[in-house]
């Protein structure tokens, strides 16, 4: 295929992969953190105050939004090329258009910056650098050609300011192959560990998710604080990728690592673990099917196995 034709073929398949994300994120309710959540278990990072909950419950999910509270998530590199070492520079600015150079630190960061592909089978969680002039940037490499979304999770440090999660959408250049969503299973392998999903994910309801983590078919007891915790599990919704971050309920060091959360809609989510051993931070990806409410328990009690997720630091 000579370029022309492929980089015409690369540009329909992200119209048609992004057109595909807008349509269903219209058509389903927003993934939203549990009310019975402990304090901090909220969607985002920052979500321990009071009436945290109701706020999330009242708003759209995060991630589906470039502007949000008076802050806009201004990527200055919206395309870069698979298979190469790149830089992505992005900015968080004000209603005043000025980059915004004070944030509440946060588990360790004053930012968290998640990107994963539309397809849900590339996940990364970045540690950009800021400069004093508030252009926060970092080192990607990316094996895949094709639609991503890149994911802020902060809080400025302006007097009543909130926890946000803003998206914005990113190119990958290069021969565009889709992938499909990895099928459910009950397991994942990551560099020799494997990773047993437990629990479940409920549509209305607070269900709790419960990944049990070992080696060599040993339990690992021993796992190691990664900001702040023994694990940050992620969640995005297959279609438009709504986010939700929770963190592990009191617990550890393992072999298993609570969480719980509340998925309001039926359907399909793909859940990145981000565990810490032996001095390395590991990630593990699963495919969740939640039912209708009703529909049994209530939702589907099924996790995923796929290619374990990248993770990049």
């Amino acid at each position: 295929m000579n370029n022309a034709l492929r980089i015409t073929a690369f540009a329909a398949a992200l119209a048609a992969t992004f057109g595909t994300a807008y349509g269903v994120g219209r058509g389903v309710d927003p993934l939203v953190a549990a009310e019975d959540r402990p304090a901090g278990q909220h969607g985002g990072h920052g979500g321990g105050e009071e009436g945290g909950t109701k706020a999330a419950a009242d708003h759209a999910p995060g991630g589906l939004q470039v502007s949000e509270g008076g802050y806009t998530l201004a990527l200055e590199t919206p395309t870069v090329r698979a298979g190469a070492r790149s830089e992505i520079r992005f900015a968080v600015k004000d209603d005043s258009g000025q980059k915004v150079t004070a944030y509440r630190r946060e588990h360790g960061k004053e930012l968290h910056f998640i990107l994963a592909s539309t397809d849900l089978t590339q996940y990364r969680h970045l540690h950009p650098v800021r400069a004093a002039d508030g252009t926060w940037s970092t080192p990607v490499d990316l094996p895949e050609a094709g639609g991503y979304r890149v994911f802020a999770d902060f809080t400025p440090a302006a007097a009543g300011a909130e926890n946000l999660t803003l998206g914005a959408d990113l190119a990958v250049s290069g021969a565009y192959r889709p992938a499909v969503l990895p099928a459910p299973g009950a397991t994942a392998e990551v560099d020799g560990y494997r990773v047993t999903l437990g629990g479940e994910l409920r549509a209305g309801r607070a269900g709790e998710l419960k990944p049990s983590i070992s080696k060599d078919g040993r339990p690992v007891t021993d796992l190691e604080p990664y900001l702040g915790a023994y694990g940050h599990l992620v969640a995005l919704r297959s279609g438009d990728l709504a986010y939700l971050h929770v963190h592990p309920n009191e617990g550890g060091p393992g072999p298993v690592v609570s969480f719980t959360a509340t998925a309001p809609s039926a359907g399909t989510y793909r859940l990145f673990l981000d565990f810490k051993h032996e001095g390395k931070v590991r990630t593990a990806a699963f495919t969740v099917r939640v039912a209708e409410p009703g529909n049994g328990d209530g939702a589907h009690r099924d996790s995923g196995t796929g290619e374990p997720a990248a993770h990049a630091h």
